[in-house]
């Protein structure tokens, strides 16, 4: 389980992924997987829009995944504006494509940000519900959501936890984390959902900072807190994007080596699709593309 009891344990990393809007989107998705591919990732998911906006473009990038590469999918499921029998056929189409692996949740009100779910009568309501309906067709590994700072609209950490509860009861198999910044706040939030009973691994999601700004505007819309020192480590930055870069690097990097020796190994990057920062980050958690090494390998032994 991934908690804190293995100090500098291996680093094991999973990486995610949108579908493309546009052509040119497609090159710079599969030139990203390319990139990261060889780092021999635990998974890649691919998300899903609200309201299946999205929908056969995620599953374009699925059945490409298996065809064209050697990674392990996890395909995006939300509760939004579908019927339980449409949600259900879709994962019957996933499941003959080869996917065993689902992200459950129940996706964001269609209203905007901050606006109340309304989710169909007739569809799954939550995420929870959603996982009990991936269970009932088959024994798929499913990961779910949970949230460092409680989800923006849970009264409070206990609801919040519950949920979660709920969520494992269900048959979830993994929880990978909103992004966060501050690690101590982290480390408590998993302290408090081994003391509910949760024992799933409970995977942080990291997200690389592409650009500051962006990320600060969308980590208040979520929730997601930004202390000051890293707001500093950017200031000045935002018409220098080569020291941008390197800054996010080390800042992301000192994150997740601050959390593996605090005894977390498994980690799930949000990539946005841009794979060299995120490539950047794992050489310098000493992750290596392991097709060269079996190349050298078989070099070497010829």
């Amino acid at each position: 389980m991934n908690q804190p009891t293995n100090p500098a344990a291996p680093i094991r990393v999973s990486f995610e992924f949108f579908p493309p809007k546009t052509e040119k989107m497609e090159e710079t998705l599969w030139a990203s997987i390319q990139r990261l591919a060889p780092l021999s990732p635990s998974f890649v998911s691919v998300t899903y829009g609200a309201g299946g906006s999205t929908r056969e473009r995620t599953h374009q990038t699925i059945k490409r995944l298996l065809t064209e590469t050697d990674l392990i999918p996890a395909a995006h499921l939300t509760c939004v504006d579908a019927s339980r029998e449409d949600i259900d056929e879709v994962i019957r189409e996933y499941r003959a494509t080869g996917v065993k692996h689902f992200v459950a949740l129940r996706g964001d009100s269609q209203a905007g940000v901050g606006k109340a779910w309304e989710g169909r009568e007739d569809g799954y309501r939550n995420a929870a519900e959603l996982t009990k309906g991936l269970k009932a067709i088959d024994d798929f590994e499913i990961s779910v959501a949970a949230y460092p700072e409680k989800h923006p609209e849970s009264p409070d950490f206990s609801t919040d936890i519950d949920f979660l509860k709920r969520k494992v009861d269900n048959g979830a198999t993994r929880a990978i984390t909103q992004f966060f910044f501050d690690n101590d706040i982290f480390e408590r939030y998993v302290e408090r959902v081994r003391r509910a009973g949760i024992y799933i691994p409970i995977v942080p999601g990291i997200a690389p900072i592409h650009d500051f700004t962006k990320i600060a505007r969308f980590a208040g819309a979520c929730g997601t807190s930004i202390p000051a020192w890293l707001a500093d480590r950017f200031e000045g930055l935002e018409s220098d994007p080569v020291t941008h870069s390197h800054v996010a690097a080390a800042v992301c990097s000192d994150q997740v080596l601050d959390l593996n020796k605090r005894g977390f190994s498994d980690f799930h990057f949000y990539t946005m699709n841009r794979a060299d920062l995120v490539y950047s980050i794992c050489h310098i958690l000493g992750l290596r593309p392991k097709a060269k090494d079996e190349a050298v390998a078989r070099s070497e032994a010829a």
